[in-house]
């Protein structure tokens, strides 16, 4: 990516530990103001190191985004898009269709 493509530029002081600020526009705009806010840091081979705003997924929430629960949730979307389901007009007919 150009410099004259980004949303934002700009220079960022690390102190002394290492740690630094990023701009409060930036962290209003990804949710990064909220408490329990993390980001993602990957370096890349070649030197460049990314950023990304992750959002805080509460423990009660975890489970489903597990990767094992993401592969079901991919498989049960592509059994939809495919018209691999039946629609249940009742509970009974739901019922029935199982003792099928």
């Amino acid at each position: 990516m150009d410099v004259t493509d980004a949303l934002f530029h700009g220079f960022i002081a690390l102190q002394s530990r290492g740690l630094f600020a990023l701009p409060g526009e930036l962290r209003r705009r990804y949710g990064l103001d909220k408490p329990g806010a993390q980001v993602e840091i990957t370096e890349r081979p070649d030197g460049v190191l990314e950023v990304r705003p992750q959002a805080a997924v509460p423990a009660t929430q975890a489970w489903f985004w597990a990767e094992e629960w993401q592969q079901r949730e991919r498989e049960a979307t592509a059994d939809l898009q495919g018209g691999r389901f039946t629609d249940h007009d009742s509970a009974d007919a739901f019922l029935t269709d199982l003792d099928s």
